[in-house]
């Protein structure tokens, strides 16, 4: 064959080749851009023509650009999303401070109110709404115990002056002011002892026997008790070393404390209400109203009764015997967190669906409209 023959058939070879590619309709476009990872060859990019038939992709869509992200994302949207029915309305923890007002730990915020008027005075705003404690240092600044951390408030300003993240566990249980005007917080995963000035941790009982610092009370000596998941810790305030420890009481977890008039410890436990003897750790007696009850607050009153609060009501009872004097009718909820007697000579009481007070000789609770589902 020749040169020139040769070069003939080629030539036409190529021209049918170009008339097909022309025949095919050229319906889209797409550029496939192919990364290169080698750094040496960083500055190269291939890109290919590739025609494709909108047959060949299934249904067409029409051109447009992805759909908006939604603002908040889901895990952020659930607090917006609730229903009424599903906001927490609980109030969990009162202060009375050294003006006569009563603070108001709810766990849709902080409140400052007239306990003789039940007026709203001040609101503080708190990152985290979920408050577990109060309490006032010597100086009248109002400590706040969330489960987010330890917060310090100015009653005058209701302003956070200082904070404290760094505690055995963010979640606060409890908290109390001892004579020396140090503070201590109960965590669910220990004790710390506060300079309240400073707001600085001087000590942690992270081995604290029972693990959970639920509920804190003073004795006559000025020593700390603390209920815990295994019963009672007698803790030396001046040292914060373990003094005695009190672990084999019915019930087990101890999650209400208060000290009588007397110098008696009152435990209330999830199913019992027991009186205990400080100096030696005896049982004295279990209240028999209480027994089968699951007790969440203990609060002696100035005329000398004292109130006790369950999952299932609220009592009155006569200290020296046990006998019960009352069953408050008209709670918000039957499940009881907080009681602070004698503030505006009245008996709040924190519940689970709100806040209600009580007066003597009155037939029922009253509910803090301002406190309740009644107001949005």
């Amino acid at each position: 064959m020749s040169v020139v023959l040769f070069c003939k058939r080629i030539n036409l070879l190529m021209c049918s080749l170009l008339v097909s590619l022309l025949a095919v309709p050229v319906k889209d476009t797409v550029t496939m851009a192919i990364p290169v990872n080698s750094q040496k060859s960083s500055h190269l990019l291939l890109q290919t023509n590739v025609e494709v038939e909108p047959s060949d992709l299934g249904t067409a869509y029409p051109a447009s650009p992805p759909p908006p992200r939604q603002d908040p994302v889901p895990n952020e949207r659930i607090p917006q999303e609730r229903s009424l029915d599903e906001i927490d309305y609980r109030v969990s923890a009162m202060q009375e401070d050294y003006a006569g007002n009563l603070w108001i730990g709810f766990w849709r915020g902080l409140s400052k109110i007239d306990p003789n008027t039940g007026n709203i005075l001040a609101r503080v705003s708190l990152p985290n709404l979920a408050i577990g404690a109060l309490a006032q240092d010597k100086v009248g600044r109002l400590w706040v115990g969330t489960y987010e951390g330890l917060k310090r408030v100015d009653p005058r300003t209701s302003e956070i002056t200082a904070e404290n993240l760094f505690l055995p566990s963010k979640r606060v249980l409890s908290m109390l002011v001892d004579k020396r005007g140090y503070l201590w917080a109960g965590t669910d995963n220990g004790l710390s002892l506060i300079s309240p000035d400073q707001g600085l941790i001087k000590t942690t009982l992270k081995n604290l026997p029972g693990v959970s610092a639920n509920a804190l009370t003073l004795d006559a000596e000025g020593q700390l008790w603390v209920g815990t998941l295994d019963g009672l810790v007698r803790v030396n305030t001046a040292s914060a070393l373990l003094m005695k420890r009190i672990n084999n009481l019915p019930g087990t977890t101890v999650q209400a404390l208060a000290i009588s008039p007397q110098g008696l410890i009152w435990a209330g436990m999830p199913n019992n209400l027991l009186v205990i003897n400080p100096k030696n750790g005896i049982v004295l007696r279990s209240v028999t109203p209480l027994r089968g009850k699951n007790v969440t607050a203990i609060r002696f009153a100035q005329d000398g009764s004292v109130w006790v609060g369950t999952n299932n009501g609220l009592l009155r009872l006569n200290p020296n015997t046990g006998a019960l004097l009352d069953q408050v009718a008209g709670l918000p909820s039957s499940r009881v967190f907080a009681l602070a007697p004698d503030a505006g000579n009245k008996l709040w009481i924190g519940t689970s669906e709100g806040l209600a007070w009580l007066m003597p000789k009155m037939v029922g609770a009253k509910p803090h409209l301002a406190f309740s589902r009644a107001v949005k």
